[in-house]
């Protein structure tokens, strides 16, 4: 089976085409560039290299959330339109998992996060051989999370870019407990979305619609709301 993934969860982007479990070509950077502008030029450019055609690809897997609402509704958007247009089925993986992957063998607790700013982060906690969830997937403070990692009692490894916002909290709560991956590990790899989304069963094509982003959170605007109408009661 031909694979296209696409993961655009946060500032980093990653594209791969993975053919019968081999890497045929892949993209991972960490350019302050809009996903809009960068996306589909890089899946473009991803096809050509690998002789690839878009009607060739057999299934598509994107990074589903949580993270960026912008980088995730792009990301969304583009999977959604090349499966409904390709007919092909669309696998989502959480964006987190797909991090937490990086660091996979270790004997321990893989923890990655997303910086979901004033102290606060997406975060979730996997077992370090089966990527198998300990925490699952939600918005926390830093603080909250760091206690359920402490109440864990093992050792954790941290996995991410936005880990070094928050490395000095981390080292304090969970002292010797506390490990960083190290900086190659902390870019999200479209291959490694692949590779998850392979273990799903597939989706039928006209489920594709009903496809939405996993943000884990209610947007600014409808907090607010929220509150204006417990102001009104």
């Amino acid at each position: 089976m031909i694979w296209l993934g696409i993961e655009t969860s946060n500032s980093p982007l990653s594209i791969a085409i993975v053919e019968n479990g081999q890497i045929v070509e892949e993209i991972v950077q960490n350019e302050k560039l809009t996903h809009s502008v960068t996306v589909m030029p890089t899946i473009e450019e991803l096809f050509q290299k690998a002789d690839v055609k878009p009607i060739n690809l057999d299934a598509i897997a994107v990074s589903e959330g949580p993270g960026s609402y912008t980088g995730l509704r792009i990301g969304v958007t583009v999977a959604k339109t090349l499966a409904w247009t390709l007919k092909k089925p669309l696998v989502g993986v959480s964006s987190l998992q797909v991090l937490a992957a990086n660091g996979q063998g270790f004997n321990g607790v893989i923890c990655s996060l997303f910086d979901a700013r004033r102290q606060n982060v997406y975060a979730a906690a996997y077992d370090g051989e089966t990527l198998q969830p300990l925490i699952k997937d939600h918005h926390t403070s830093i603080v909250g999370l760091l206690e359920q990692l402490h109440d864990l009692n093992m050792p954790v490894l941290f996995v991410g870019i936005d880990v070094e916002n928050f490395k000095e909290v981390i080292a304090d709560r969970l002292g010797e407990h506390a490990l960083f991956a190290d900086a190659s590990l902390a870019l999200p790899r479209g291959s490694k979305l692949i590779e998850l989304a392979q273990k799903q069963p597939l989706s039928q094509i006209d489920e594709v619609h009903g496809f939405v982003p996993q943000y884990h959170r209610i947007t600014e605007a409808e907090a607010n709301w929220i509150k204006d109408q417990k102001k009104g009661q």
